[in-house]
């Protein structure tokens, strides 16, 4: 004769009273819909307040000509009309002429072998400074791709 063998449900409630642990799911849960709807209910930065800190005020130390020119040597080093000057000076002498009521004529004459990076940053801080008058000058010496 066969045997009955019976097995606790582990389903079955142990207690017959009332569980007293809360569910805190539904909780979290609001608790995190709350917490995106405060994120985007913050602004989004619209604008910049500039602050001017003290500092030695820079003024353009050389002259300021009807026509300046802004040159690059070989070895990447800036010129303002002939006159060696560091990327600070030039974007306060480049500010400076743009400032004034008859804008004088910025041309660009970078050397042959001067690298096209430093060329390209020079053009960048000349544009930054605010100047509208602006060109490039001795391409001609260039037309022959071969020629130095």
């Amino acid at each position: 004769m066969p045997r009955k063998i019976t097995r606790p449900n582990m389903y079955a409630p142990k207690q017959s009273r009332a569980m007293g642990n809360m569910n805190v799911t539904p909780f979290i849960d609001v608790l995190l819909v709350l917490l995106i709807m405060l994120i985007m209910a913050v602004p989004i930065k619209v604008h910049e307040t500039t602050i001017d800190l003290p500092g030695e005020p820079i003024t353009p130390p050389l002259a300021i000509l009807e026509q300046n020119t802004v040159g690059i040597t070989a070895q990447d080093q800036l010129l303002w009309n002939g006159d060696r000057v560091t990327r600070e000076q030039l974007r306060v002498q480049v500010a400076a002429a743009s400032a004034r009521p008859d804008e004088p004529l910025l041309r660009f004459e970078p050397d042959a072998l001067a690298s096209y990076d430093a060329s390209a940053r020079t053009i960048v801080l000349i544009k930054e400074a605010g100047a509208t008058r602006f060109a490039f000058v001795g391409n001609h010496r260039y037309a022959a791709f071969d020629a130095q």
